[in-house]
């Protein structure tokens, strides 16, 4: 069992991330943006996290300086689509290079070095259970806030007044401001909700899933993250799922690279992406369920005069 027990904690560990991005960018597609930018956000939170941490010995301010990274990311790109109207889809192309090639600028100095790691927060006789405690009750405070998040969103989108005006605004944004919804703050602040999501779970890579920094250690993650709002088609409790699936890919990888099956290391390395892949390939070929969450004016540009 104590295999079995190692195996699964490091299947949460590998999907904390991707379920922490994944769910701040549906919220950010439920509005209609479309951010592209989502690796960017992760990896600039992944090094101010680390740097934060690094000099002042606070994992606090450590996981404080991901989130505000991510958020002044996505405020940039906000800037860019919902005030100078630029198109989505390069914008968040063009922040994911710029956040690569500046967090590997003023990450420079800290590559390599040891670094502070998240503490598991072991909850009081539930931690003791066999077999479940170690994996449901002695995980750090990440692991808990991804989990709350999904439960909060998606009681949030459903159930809430803010949640039906988040969905107005990704479905028809022409007919939320003839009702006197405020499109762009609302948009805005979805972003910057994403943003900090975003750098959340980059933070929790330099603070926790390794923790160090080391330039583009995201490895793709946001990519993935993107593709798994698709793949769960906008609906939080499927982002759950989706992202423990791919997680359990992700690590199903090295443990077969572990075992010294004859596989090439590429091909699994590779694994998760083609997995991706697949997955989008299959759902894509559903166009009812494909079209039955997906927000209609996803990607679409809204200036209040036309």
């Amino acid at each position: 069992m104590s295999g079995l027990e190692a195996a699964i904690l490091t299947i949460i560990t590998a999907s904390t991330p991707l379920l922490l991005a994944a769910i701040g960018e549906l919220v950010v597609e439920r509005s209609g943006v479309l951010n592209l930018g989502v690796e960017g956000m992760m990896v600039m939170g992944a090094v101010c996290g680390f740097m934060a941490t690094y000099y002042t010995g606070s994992l606090s301010l450590g996981v404080l300086a991901a989130m505000i990274a991510g958020v002044l990311m996505s405020m940039l790109f906000g800037l860019l689509t919902q005030t100078f109207i630029t198109n989505q889809m390069a914008t968040g192309l063009a922040l994911t290079i710029l956040c690569l090639g500046l967090s590997g600028l003023i990450g420079e100095p800290l590559t390599g070095l040891p670094g502070l790691k998240l503490p598991a927060i072991e909850i009081p006789f539930l931690s003791d259970i066999p077999y479940i405690g170690k994996i449901l009750f002695a995980q750090d405070i990440l692991v808990y806030t991804s989990i709350a998040l999904v439960i909060g969103v998606q009681y949030a989108l459903f159930k809430t007044r803010i949640g039906l005006i988040i969905r107005a605004v990704g479905d028809s944004h022409s007919s939320a401001h003839a009702l006197g919804y405020s499109v762009t703050k609302v948009r805005y602040l979805c972003i910057m909700f994403g943003g900090a999501c975003a750098g959340l779970a980059g933070g929790y890579l330099s603070l926790s899933y390794t923790p160090q920094w080391i330039e583009d250690m995201t490895s793709g993650r946001g990519w993935i993250a993107l593709a798994l709002v698709v793949f769960a088609t906008w609906m939080p409790k499927r982002i759950f799922l989706g992202a423990y699936l791919f997680g359990t890919v992700w690590i199903m990888g090295l443990y077969v690279q572990g075992a010294g099956w004859p596989i090439p290391s590429q091909l699994l390395s590779a694994l998760p992406y083609i997995v991706t892949i697949v997955a989008l390939v299959i759902i894509s070929r559903n166009a009812t369920l494909t079209k039955l969450n997906t927000p209609k004016c996803l990607g679409q540009p809204f200036v209040a005069d036309r």
